[in-house]
């Protein structure tokens, strides 16, 4: 190790990120100087990359879970050869620039996750270890190993303290995922003020006690990072490593180091004497030297040999293992068999039974036809019924089990299937009660941000629920959802809705879904043929029951609604035409041809109904329109009980008819 070398790095990553947060007034220059030595030795040594290839198969994952520090991942993507100039540092927090103020992964080349709020990003680095572990047990032979990647995460005193962490952290040690390191910038500092005014765990023995390797090194010595780094890689105990690096945040400029105040901008002002006492030229902002770059620029030459040995090493593999390798090369494009409808049954015309019940066939019949497909719960497969029969469950000794049981860990669940998804090799999906879908909000919020195809599965949809009561009624929930930019949100009417749902699910590749399914059982609707309402349901939505007359009335619904809006046009007769709507966001998508020929404007006699808020239906029923919904919350009592008392009802969307 070159410590003179790196140390310079390490102090010119500094000046990056001082001018580039000093230029735009804006940003958080604690870590970017705190941890300036860790990025020095990941990236000159520890890491695995190939920054011509930033999507390699078996590169070693980092992700960076204290976002707010991004001018530490921005500083050494651009030092270590990433298509990142220095333009970019430049535009930091700019219109259109490269350099967002958290890092997005679909925004700039090497950042692998936008982690946002604290926490997150440690769920997402297991959620990669999960998936590196799985992919070598899927995909690696006795004579071939083509993955043996390890994650690593840097995250500081926040991201610890939120929950979403601890839930992680608990779950990576019972599944055993050895090839994860976290990295703990431990520098005793919160935004507010010193760290102890908020905690006080024995940071080392919570890890140990939790099953992880746990090793404390100082921050800023190149060689016991090194260290730590290479025994972590090395070990394949069973047990995932936490490095806890103690630092001190804002290191380089005096005047703040190691106080809150290092934590954002603060530091902005001494920066010109920090710049100073650093070695940095005072006449020349975003310096990086040449002797520096021609370092990096013979570490990014190394990184390129050892890609093309793996390379070569992928080739022998995939020509002795065909099959596999068509499989794995499916699964990274996300590749969903152009049938996949054909390969579900039809339900039987009497079939009668709830929509998570339907959903249990469903997925069962997708797992077969889509092996990359893996489906996790938090302790409610009995009840979610998403359970992959024969596919067996992930865990230390099975890392090739097709069910993640997460546990009682819905925060967790969701930024560990947006890991998965991230990684890009399996298709992720969670399943848990609708109502607790906002304790996994943040990251479906990420999940549609950064267009992940994350499929969620929510049962106990309504207030069908019945006797649990109003706790466990999520009245408002489904709207909830349906507000998040870039997140389908799918209600099935029945059996063979619900199956369109879960290909309609499969079948997108730029973003998540959740599918909100029924604990009540309701009738399949046989107005249509099997094929028209999947199709109907993939589009959004679709005419359930057309008019035998001139028509003018719109009766629309979702979910187990649709059944009494098909009922309630009966009893009204000819000029009825009733538009399932499982999903706004699809039939939003929609040509305005075909939505026009669903929900023609010169029909403004509608009603709807949903066993919810009545909000966002108004924009289809229009100002002349009625909503029949469930603008309070529930009761409980039985749940046909709950639906007649709350005027979920055949008779209730008759009156508004009329």
């Amino acid at each position: 190790m070159n410590t003179t070398l790196l140390s310079a790095a390490a102090n010119q990553a500094r000046g990056l990120a001082m001018d580039a947060v000093h230029a735009c007034s804006s940003g958080h220059l604690g870590l970017p100087l705190g941890c300036a030595e860790i990025g020095a030795v990941l990236y000159s040594e520890t890491l695995r990359y190939n920054p011509d290839v930033p999507k390699w198969l078996n590169r070693d994952r980092f992700i960076l879970s204290a976002g707010h520090g991004s001018m530490f991942l921005y500083s050494w993507l651009n030092i270590s050869g990433y298509d990142l100039p220095i333009g970019e540092l430049k535009n930091f927090r700019q219109l259109h620039s490269h350099t967002p103020g958290h890092p997005e992964s679909f925004e700039t080349v090497g950042v692998e996750a936008t982690t946002g709020p604290l926490g997150q990003g440690i769920a997402n680095a297991v959620g990669f270890a999960l998936s590196g572990k799985r992919a070598a047990a899927k995909f690696n032979t006795a004579d071939h190993v083509i993955f043996d990647q390890h994650v690593f995460a840097l995250h500081g005193d926040g991201c610890l303290q939120e929950g979403v962490a601890k839930e992680a952290i608990a779950f990576a040690a019972h599944v055993g995922l050895d090839n994860l390191v976290l990295i703990y910038d431990s520098n005793d500092v919160t935004l507010d003020a010193m760290a102890d005014v908020t905690q006080g765990e024995d940071a080392e023995q919570y890890f140990k006690s939790q099953g992880w390797d746990a090793v404390t090194v100082d921050g800023h010595d190149l060689a016991a990072l090194s260290t730590a780094f290479s025994k972590a890689k090395s070990d394949d105990n069973g047990r995932p490593k936490v490095i806890i690096a103690k630092t001190i945040i804002g290191k380089g400029i005096p005047e703040v180091a190691g106080t809150a105040k290092a934590h954002g901008e603060g530091g902005a002002k001494f920066v010109d004497e920090a710049r100073k006492n650093l070695g940095l030229p005072a006449d020349e902002h975003f310096f990086v030297s040449a002797e520096v770059r021609a370092f990096f620029a013979a570490k990014k030459e190394e990184s390129k040999k050892a890609y093309a040995a793996w390379e070569a090493n992928y080739n022998a593999w995939a020509a002795a293992n065909p099959a596999l390798a068509t499989e794995l090369t499916e699964s990274v494009s996300h590749a969903v068999p152009s049938d996949l409808s054909a390969r579900i049954p039809a339900f039987p015309a009497d079939y009668k039974d709830a929509t998570r019940s339907a959903g249990a066939n469903v997925i069962n019949a997708v797992a077969k036809a889509v092996p990359n497909f893996i489906t996790g719960s938090a302790d409610l497969y009995g009840s979610t019924k998403n359970y992959i029969k024969d596919g067996g469950d992930f865990s230390a000794t099975n890392p090739l089990g097709r069910n993640i049981w997460f546990g009682i860990r819905e925060h967790a669940m969701g930024a560990i299937c947006n890991g998965i998804a991230y990684d890009g090799i399996f298709r992720s999906s969670g399943a848990t009660f609708l109502v607790f879908a906002d304790y996994l909000r943040p990251s479906i919020r990420l999940a549609a941000l950064s267009k992940l195809p994350v499929t969620y599965i929510f049962t106990h949809d309504s207030v069908g629920v019945g006797e649990d009561g109003p706790t466990h009624q999520p009245v408002e929930t489904v709207s909830g959802l349906r507000v998040i930019p870039g997140l389908d949100v799918i209600r099935p009417g029945d059996a063979e809705e619900t199956a369109g749902a879960f290909i309609s699910a499969m079948n997108r590749t730029d973003g998540p879904t959740a599918l909100i399914l029924t604990r009540q059982a309701i009738p399949l609707m046989n107005e249509l043929s099997v094929e028209e309402r999947r199709d109907g349901v993939i589009r959004g939505g679709y005419i359930a029951k057309k008019e035998s007359g001139a028509l003018t009335t719109i009766l629309l619904a979702t979910g187990s609604e649709l059944q009494y809006a098909v009922a309630a046009a009966t009893e009204l007769g000819d000029g009825v035409r009733v538009v399932s709507l499982p999903c706004f966001e699809r039939f939003d998508r929609q040509s305005a041809e075909y939505r026009e020929s669903v929900l023609p404007k010169a029909v403004t006699k509608r009603v709807a109904i949903e066993a919810g808020v009545s909000g966002l239906w108004w924009k289809y029923v229009g100002t002349e329109g009625k909503v029949v919904g469930i603008d309070r919350f529930g009761i409980s009592a039985p749940g046909n009980t709950v639906f007649k008392e709350l005027g979920i009802t055949t008779e209730s969307v008759v009156a508004a008819a009329k």
